[in-house]
């Protein structure tokens, strides 16, 4: 398995002879409702499309996860796998093979095994996924939000999840990693957890900015790891790059 981190909640993951495009913002400015004064987002460095891409994963509809400008760039003959919300938005755009997941549906993508969970609800709960190789047994399990299904269980081989938080007053945990990033390892037995949502080089303003609170580390986890006697490792792919992923 080879994964490619692009920043915010962008992957892509090259794995039992597919090349999965996961929640691509890739290109041009990311907002909310084209309210820049609110938020708006743009990589320092514009990435290139990555090319022959065989499925394109979508874990909401929201736009730092199915994001217009830079699905315009793709194919539309793409297979998309989506919750409902991200499906409207794929179908709209004119992507001819778009399928519908809720929680616990799933699908065969050649040899993988695709399921969908409960993911984040924004306010509607929308979708995380885990998928599995049906020759090798190795599992990949993702949910960019931090808001975990129970019913996923281990042993999985890798996560992509949060491992920081981000609370709006009032409003509460918009991303909770580091309330629920312990307990995701010790569940699944991860043996890797890929840190997404907040990295990535990565430039923004606006009001949202302005009174959001981040909290949680990397440091903070690995403490956390280490006193419950995990031996789950994090790891962080050097932004653009396509690198194997350390797993036994």
């Amino acid at each position: 398995m080879e994964v490619c981190y692009y920043g915010a909640n962008s992957w892509l993951v090259q794995w039992a002879g597919l090349r999965l495009l996961i929640d691509p913002w890739l290109v041009g400015p990311l907002s909310f409702g084209n309210q820049a004064w609110f938020f708006e987002a743009r990589h320092k460095n514009q990435w290139t499309i990555p090319e022959a891409i065989d499925a394109l994963i979508l874990s909401q509809g929201l736009p730092d996860h199915a994001h217009v400008p830079t699905l315009e760039q793709l194919d539309r003959s793409i297979p998309v796998f989506a919750s409902p919300a991200a499906a409207k938005v794929a179908r709209k755009l004119g992507f001819s093979q778009v399928t519908v997941l809720s929680p616990g549906e799933s699908v065969t993508i050649g040899n993988l095994e695709l399921q969908a969970t409960k993911g984040a609800p924004v306010p509607q709960v929308e979708n995380g996924y885990l998928l599995r190789d049906r020759q090798s047994g190795q599992s990949l399990y993702y949910e960019p939000h931090g808001f975990h299904d129970p019913s996923v269980t281990g042993p999985v081989t890798a996560a992509i999840a949060p491992i920081e938080s981000l609370d709006l007053p009032l409003a509460g945990p918009i991303i909770q990693g580091a309330k629920t990033a312990l307990e995701l390892a010790q569940r699944l037995q991860l043996q890797v957890l890929l840190p997404t949502a907040t990295g990535g080089d990565i430039e923004s303003k606006g009001i949202l900015n302005k009174i959001i609170r981040g909290s949680g580390s990397q440091a903070e986890l690995e403490a956390q790891l280490s006193a419950a006697g995990l031996k789950t490792s994090i790891f962080k792919p050097s932004l653009g790059e396509l690198q194997p992923l350390p797993v036994g």
